[in-house]
């Protein structure tokens, strides 16, 4: 299969907003990582396993102290950093089901939290494939101020493939033909 392209990663990525999104509105459900789904912006993503987002820090991720509370930080990293781990299963490293975005559980969490994130403060977080197998990914993130300057936290997720529910299956976008093969001439099938 021909190597996927930047614009194909980020396209990638925005599919997989698309199908949580389409999924999410048919069985009505606003829980935690649906308010994380609409609300975080791509910034980038490239084809080696790294995507980058912004995310804007507000009251609901927020403690009595007016700072970002230590379990949503670590749930949001938990959602935003298997994005970039479903998107390589075009690799060789599985199909639909199998390293996708709601086909996974965490093995392990490992955050360092290294200072407070006051609320209204809009984050960078990046999330970058180490490792990845047929059945086990390593998956490395920050959270930092937009320039970079100050590191929020770090992460090291460590994440098991479990098959994706039937149901969710059948929610397709137009740009799954990105995954399930490119044509004769590199182009993806869609």
């Amino acid at each position: 299969m021909a190597s996927t392209t930047h614009a194909e990663a980020i396209k990638g990525v925005e599919a997989i907003f698309e199908r949580y999104l389409l999924i999410a509105r048919s069985q009505n459900f606003t829980g935690f990582d649906r308010h994380l789904m609409s609300t975080v912006s791509i910034i980038d993503a490239s084809p080696e396993g790294t995507v980058t987002f912004d995310l804007l820090i507000d009251e609901r991720y927020s403690n009595i102290n007016g700072v970002m509370h230590g379990g949503p930080r670590g749930s949001s990293l938990i959602c935003v950093l298997r994005l970039r781990w479903d998107r390589l299963r075009g690799r060789g490293f599985g199909s639909m089901g199998l390293f996708s975005f709601l086909g996974g559980v965490t093995r392990s969490l490992n955050i360092s939290y290294l200072r407070a994130i006051p609320i209204g403060t809009t984050v960078r977080i990046t999330s970058t494939v180490m490792q990845i197998g047929r059945t086990m990914a390593l998956i490395r993130g920050t959270m930092s101020s937009r320039d970079g300057s100050t590191v929020y936290c770090t992460c090291e997720h460590h994440k098991v493939a479990v098959p994706t529910r039937k149901e969710h299956l059948e929610y397709r976008v137009a740009w799954d033909g990105v995954w399930e093969g490119k044509g004769k001439d590199g182009k993806a099938k869609l």
